[in-house]
């Protein structure tokens, strides 16, 4: 190898990617798997994903603190030996709730897998939802969101989705000392029986399997009775009609927490795929628009992005940045200049290009690894969408034009259509 010579460039738009197919299998009680075999290293990731995010409560946090609340203790272990016997085998366990999804994950080496799937298996099924760790966790919340509140940037990501989708809409509802105070370990043990411990969920598997994984998924959750499906608690969809807010949070701050977002359609809409392609233009990466004028160009700012939000129902685009006070409205005029450049002139093909090969590596990176191949998977199982999704996807990235870009552009970029939010 001559280190003398350089390797050549390669255009990354002109690549032809493939995803790795996956498995989908059911197990004896009509529980669905998605498994994939792949990677180099003895690593294994389980992923149960269950219907119980902030769309089922009916009361407001339930969801979160339940998630928190599964692995603090069951009928045969306590939290710390549920976290030591994870430990003891070098794994980790994880919990998390979102809108509308909550899920439990074990990260092991294969080799333990069997050992482990027991634990899975009790804290799924045999959480106690303890009152002193309810306690503990209510004290912490409670600390932790004082110390939040203080901050503009906190209370700004709050207020815009309270102005998008409305204040008891569960993507708009947000945590309050009075809510924390209200949730009783009654109310945790109710959610718990019905959405986790009484309920159906999907796993998602992936790393280098063991040859009897089918068998040990199945004799571990593919016994246990699974009742219809979750319903989701009724809600309201009411976006706020005023659109500009100006909110003092703290005096003596001396910036800005921006933030202009537009209601916006989900993944399943024709225009969404193209429109990644003019997000990121707008400001979707370091070298977007957006970062060049007002980082770079401007100095009003260390860092603007935009991006959508990705619910399975109703979501948003967001431009989000923090200013100095001085600059915040000129901010926010700059943002309104670079959409009206993007309506009103054609992108060149070299900035195209550029936007081009940045979301072709953005997909490699995700294809890197099982973990981020099951991770995508998830996603579109999630959304109900196949893998056909990501060809076209792929082929949209490559095949849009700058005269689509424009059009996009004048559909979605209108003024008049953005919440504005600056809070000081």
């Amino acid at each position: 190898m001559n280190r003398t010579i350089p390797p050549p460039i390669t255009n990354t738009a002109d690549l032809t990617l493939t995803l790795k197919d996956a498995e989908n299998y059911t197990l004896d009680n009509g529980i669905t798997v998605c498994s994939i075999e792949a990677g180099k290293q003895d690593v294994l990731l389980i992923d149960i994903v269950f219907e119980a995010g902030n769309v089922y409560e009916t009361k407001n946090l339930v969801s979160g603190v339940v998630s928190h609340l599964l692995k603090c203790g069951t009928t045969t272990k306590t939290a710390f030996e549920i976290n030591e016997a994870a430990d003891y085998y070098g794994a980790y366990l994880n919990r998390g709730a979102g809108a509308e999804y909550a899920n439990i994950s074990l990260h092991t080496l294969t080799k333990h897998t069997e050992a482990l799937l027991p634990i899975l298996y009790d804290v799924i099924y045999n959480s106690t939802m303890p009152q002193k760790e309810l306690e503990i966790f209510t004290q912490n919340s409670l600390q932790r969101l004082k110390m939040n509140l203080q901050k503009g940037d906190f209370v700004a990501n709050r207020l815009i989705d309270v102005y998008l989708y409305g204040a008891e809409h569960p993507y708009g509802r947000h945590s309050s000392e009075a809510d924390y105070l209200a949730i009783t370990q009654q109310d945790c043990l109710g959610f718990y029986n019905q959405y986790y411990k009484n309920a159906g969920f999907k796993i998602f598997v992936a790393g280098v399997l063991p040859a009897n994984i089918k068998a040990l998924l199945n004799q571990t959750f593919g016994q246990s009775p699974v009742p219809t499906t979750n319903h989701i608690s009724t809600y309201k969809y009411e976006p706020n009609t005023t659109k500009k807010y100006s909110i003092t949070n703290d005096e003596t701050s001396v910036q800005g927490a921006i933030r202009i977002a537009r209601p916006f359609v989900n993944r399943h809409h024709s225009d969404f795929k193209e429109c990644m392609v003019l997000n990121n233009i707008l400001g979707g990466f370091f070298g977007s628009r957006l970062m060049t004028n007002i980082r770079e160009d401007k100095g009003y700012t260390y860092g603007i992005h935009s991006y959508v939000q990705n619910h399975s129902k109703q979501t948003a685009w967001v431009i989000s940045t923090e200013a100095g006070k001085d600059v915040s409205l000129a901010t926010i005029e700059e943002v309104y200049k670079e959409m009206e450049i993007l309506k009103t002139v054609l992108i060149d093909e070299e900035e195209l290009q550029l936007v081009q090969n940045y979301m072709m590596g953005q997909i490699l990176g995700d294809l890197d690894g099982p973990f981020q191949l099951i991770g995508r998977y998830k996603m579109y199982s999630l959304n109900g969408l196949t893998s056909q999704y990501f060809y076209d996807y792929i082929n949209t990235i490559k095949t849009i034009t700058p005269k689509r870009i424009q059009e996009l552009a004048n559909k979605y970029l209108n003024k008049e259509d953005f919440y504005e939010l600056v809070v000081y």
